[in-house]
């Protein structure tokens, strides 16, 4: 019992590491602020959260020990970084930050500019 306990948890671990890799990958390598901001939000959440699962799960197969505070911390985390990622890319965009030429569409340039329009 207790080796699938381990490989489950070094699989979380390693999942969480392998997008932690993705993220460094990402913030070194894509062109602009929103495609950085993207990667650093979405992927090093699930960093993050298979990190703290595994840990979790180590703690409480292993160990003995619930813990709650790790629980908390995995959905704090879960629900707050994409929406600090977002909030970052929304604020680059309205101070005027520019995006890469290649970038397809500007879904939120078309949805200011009808604000915009209704406002007058």
């Amino acid at each position: 019992m207790i080796l699938i306990a381990n490989i489950i948890i070094a699989l979380f671990i390693l999942v969480g590491v392998f997008f932690t890799v993705v993220t460094v990958v990402g913030i070194l390598r894509l062109p602009d602020v929103y495609t950085r901001a993207h990667a650093a939000s979405k992927s090093a959440t699930l960093g993050v959260l298979g990190i703290l699962i595994g840990v979790f799960l180590h703690f409480w197969w292993i160990k003995g020990h619930f813990s709650i505070q790790l629980l908390l911390g995995s959905v704090f985390l879960f629900i707050t970084s994409p929406v600090g990622g977002h909030l970052m890319s929304r604020a680059a965009y309205m101070s005027g930050v520019k995006p890469t030429e290649l970038t397809v569409g500007d879904d939120l340039g078309d949805a200011i500019g009808e604000q915009k329009s209704h406002e007058e």
